[in-house]
């Protein structure tokens, strides 16, 4: 049986995530309770867990060191006809493509990407860059000084990983360019046709932000 003090942290971890409404680190977490990391961790992974086993309407999700309560996308349909919210547009497999290449290469320039792809990937990374989904991380020390590029923590979140070493292993389909991720975080063969048409919704996008 739980003690008094193990509820009370919960509580108190709870409440802070709620009333942030953004991620808050682990650390932050530790400071403002006088926990051990350890003790932080305990305390959210059993949120975690309580949340996704009694099906409750939220979520708490882990992106890299942070943690944020989110809805849950079961009742993603149920929370856009309540507030009236718009169905986000969909990512066209060139996106896809883009996105998986730079999750797998990071930091890479935009050249890189073209070359992998064989065409210009400048609109398709805007559009990346619009959905903060990627984002500019330095320049690279050659002449010309390119733009480095790396995924954001919207695309952990998107695609339900807690941090970059949980992407599945990099399949070999003879040629780097043809792969994407799949609407479950999977690399498949972008010469696949996807199973509902030539777009696909990003999954973390289908529950509205908290």
């Amino acid at each position: 049986m739980e003690t008094l003090e193990t509820k009370e942290i919960e509580s108190a971890v709870e409440a802070i995530l709620f009333a942030s409404g953004e991620p808050v680190q682990t650390e932050r977490i530790c400071v403002a309770l006088e926990l051990e990391r350890s003790a932080a961790e305990q305390a959210l992974q059993r949120l975690m867990d309580y949340y996704a086993y009694e099906r409750r309407g939220i979520r708490l999700l882990r992106v890299e060191d942070s943690w944020q309560l989110c809805s849950a996308p079961d009742y993603a349909d149920a929370i856009r006809r309540a507030f009236e919210i718009r169905k986000p547009a969909k990512l066209s497999q060139p996106a896809l493509e883009v996105l998986t290449i730079i999750a797998y290469y990071q930091p890479t320039t935009r050249t890189y990407v073209d070359q992998i792809r064989g065409v210009d990937s400048a609109y398709t990374m805007s559009l990346l860059l619009d959905r903060k989904l990627i984002e500019e991380c330095g320049r690279l020390q050659v002449p010309g000084r390119p733009h480095l590029y790396r995924t954001t923590s919207q695309f952990l979140r998107a695609f339900h990983l807690t941090n970059l070493e949980d992407l599945p292993d990099l399949p070999d389909f003879g040629v780097e360019g043809q792969m994407r991720i799949n609407e479950n975080g999977e690399i498949v063969d972008a010469e696949a046709e996807p199973e509902e048409g030539e777009e696909i919704l990003l999954p973390g996008e289908d529950v509205p932000e908290p």
